[in-house]
């Protein structure tokens, strides 16, 4: 089922002007130019780009993995207060992150001396915010939810990338946060795989999460509830579906 564009409401996430310059020896790279851009609570954005566009580096905004130039990236917790992300230090800003945002990469980054179950549990135990027996139950219901529970006890290297890549799905989802961000995350699968993974992400965004997507992939761009074209650190075009 293709996703509903979601109703106007206050921005969940909000980029002001940002800009992003890599200093090296060879001089100044400046990787983002100006970027304006909002992102509203249960939308499905994708990023869409050629490589070197801009895309993980816009992204690297958004989670705070990476210091801006200049702008502000602001979130607005809802029912609550504005956080002005580019200002937390970095234990605040990962506490934050801990609990806001679960992320998604391409390369799935399990670890791979742990069973499945224990690498979805290991952001539970890294925030705290469930009891160690509770944390145990809700890794077997996500393992569950992403249709891979009965290899919970396994190691990472006797299952196959898709499943790999269903697990980080689950190991982001383990705190509960509003909002999944997923760079590439079928950038190395087949197209059957990517495609189911791409369905669990519309059936995630129906149950009222917000994911940021980025691709290269132009042709999935209809999947998205809006997506944005970025090319040399610029946003070139956005496009909601109707």
């Amino acid at each position: 089922m293709k996703p509903t564009k979601p109703a106007p409401s206050q921005p969940l996430i909000e980029l002001c002007n940002v800009t992003k310059t890599y200093s090296s020896e060879a001089g100044d790279f400046p990787a983002l130019h100006g970027v304006n851009l909002q992102i509203q609570p249960g939308e499905f954005l994708g990023i869409v780009g050629k490589s070197g566009a801009g895309k993980s580096t816009l992204l690297n905004m958004i989670t705070g993995v990476d210091d801006l130039t200049s702008g502000e990236v602001l979130y607005n917790q809802p029912g609550g207060e504005t956080i002005p992300l580019h200002e937390l230090d970095e234990n605040d800003l990962a506490l934050w992150r801990g609990r806001n945002m679960g992320v998604v990469y391409q390369s799935f980054q399990l670890l791979p001396m742990l069973t499945l179950l224990e690498n979805v549990l290991i952001p539970m135990d890294l925030c705290g915010l469930y009891h160690p027996r509770e944390s145990r139950a809700r890794a077997l219901e996500l393992l569950r939810l992403v249709e891979i529970e009965e290899h919970a006890h396994k190691l990472p290297a006797f299952i196959s990338g898709g499943q790999q890549q269903r697990v980080a799905i689950a190991r982001a989802l383990a705190n509960d946060p509003p909002i999944l961000v997923a760079d590439e995350p079928t950038g190395s699968l087949d197209s059957v795989t990517a495609d189911h993974i791409f369905d669990m992400f519309e059936k995630l965004v129906e149950r009222g999460k917000t994911i940021i997507m980025v691709t290269h992939d132009n042709s999935l761009a209809p999947r998205f509830t809006r997506h944005l074209v970025i090319a040399d650190g610029e946003i070139q075009a956005v496009e909601t579906i109707q």
